[in-house]
């Protein structure tokens, strides 16, 4: 298979992938590097600032993905013709993701532990083909047991919606 027959039927190219990955290492880099600063990467009288370490943590990740990116840009030719996935291979991927975004998204209007039942529910009916009583108990059992946990347990506030604004909390 050719450059131009992988890309016809849409299939993804490795130079495209390894350049979008790099770059966004170095994006990730780059917000590390700004809020280390914010926060402070010197000494005080106690010890280092809490950006001290993180700012050179920022610093080996921008290094790593401007390298990265480099060599993919020196090797772009070489890399054209090798796919990194088919339109095949990244139907299930996107299968995954596209919830996981949905998921993610709905933890801030409705909060973590609602959002949670519905996702294990979700993904235990359509991926796993379970019937729906133990879908109902693991879907709702592990964000009870995880609201339980964190919430009175170690008292670590998570993401609330309504349903826990309505009980208190």
């Amino acid at each position: 298979m050719d450059a131009k027959e992988g890309s016809a039927r849409g299939d993804l190219a490795t130079r495209w992938v390894e350049l979008i990955v790099a770059l966004l290492v170095v994006l990730g880099g780059l917000v590390v590097i700004v809020d280390s600063l914010r926060v402070g990467i010197s000494w005080a009288e106690d010890g280092p600032r809490a950006g001290y370490f993180p700012f050179f943590i920022g610093c080996i990740l921008v290094g790593a993905g401007l390298w990265i990116a480099g060599r993919t840009v020196i090797a772009w030719r070489e890399l054209g013709g090798k796919t990194f996935a088919t339109r095949d291979e990244l139907k299930p991927v996107l299968a995954m993701l596209l919830p996981t975004i949905a998921y993610v998204v709905l933890i801030s209007f409705i909060g973590i532990y609602v959002a949670s039942a519905l996702y294990i529910a979700a993904f235990m009916l359509w991926q796993g083909k379970f019937g729906l009583l133990p879908t109902l108990a693991i879907s709702v059992g592990v964000p009870v047991a995880l609201f339980l946990l964190f919430e009175v347990w170690f008292l670590v506030a998570l993401p609330k919606g309504p349903l826990e604004r309505m009980l208190g909390y």
